[in-house]
C-alpha cells in the first residue's frame, strides 16, 4: 500500500542556480547533494516545515529517453512558463510575497484572495511557477 510521496522532480536548467534559488531565497534546506556515475547529481531540497518531502532539483540533459532537440524543446518550453509546477503553503501570504520579493523572486501576481484562500504566483529562474497559498481557515 502507498503511504505518502517522499520525492517529487522539478525540472532545471541549472542546478547550481536553482540550489541558490530555492535555498538562498525560499529558505529550502539542502537534504543532498551528490555526484553520482556519469556526472549525475542528485540535489534535494525541503521546505524547513516539511522534512520528509524532498524535491529533486533534476536538470534536464541528454540521456537514453531525451535526445539535444528535446533538451531544447523542453529548455524553451520552462522559459515560457508551460509548467507549473506546484502550490507551496504559507501561513502569511502577503507577508510572505514581500519576503520574497525584497530577495528577488519574480512574481507572475501580487497576492490576492481566491475562494480557497489568498494566493500568489512566483516563477523560478527557469519558468516553472508556483502557487503560493494561504488557505482559508487556517
Amino acid at each position: 500500500m502507498i503511504q505518502r510521496m517522499s520525492h517529487s522532480a522539478i525540472f532545471v536548467l541549472d542546478q547550481d542556480q536553482a540550489k541558490d534559488f530555492y535555498v538562498n531565497k525560499l529558505g529550502f534546506e539542502v537534504k543532498f547533494d551528490e555526484k553520482m556515475g556519469n556526472g549525475f547529481r542528485w540535489l534535494t531540497v525541503s521546505p524547513k516545515g516539511q522534512p520528509d518531502l524532498q524535491i529533486i532539483l533534476m536538470k534536464v540533459v541528454k540521456n537514453t529517453k531525451l535526445q539535444d532537440q528535446d533538451v531544447a524543446a523542453i529548455g524553451e518550453l520552462m522559459q515560457k512558463g508551460a509548467f507549473g509546477a506546484g502550490v507551496f503553503q504559507t501561513a502569511d501570504c502577503r507577508k510572505t510575497y514581500e519576503e520574497l520579493k525584497t530577495k528577488g523572486v519574480q512574481f507572475l501576481s501580487p497576492p490576492k484572495e481566491q475562494f480557497y484562500g489568498v494566493e500568489a504566483v512566483f516563477c523560478d529562474p527557469f519558468g516553472n511557477w508556483f502557487s503560493m497559498t494561504e488557505p482559508k481557515n487556517q
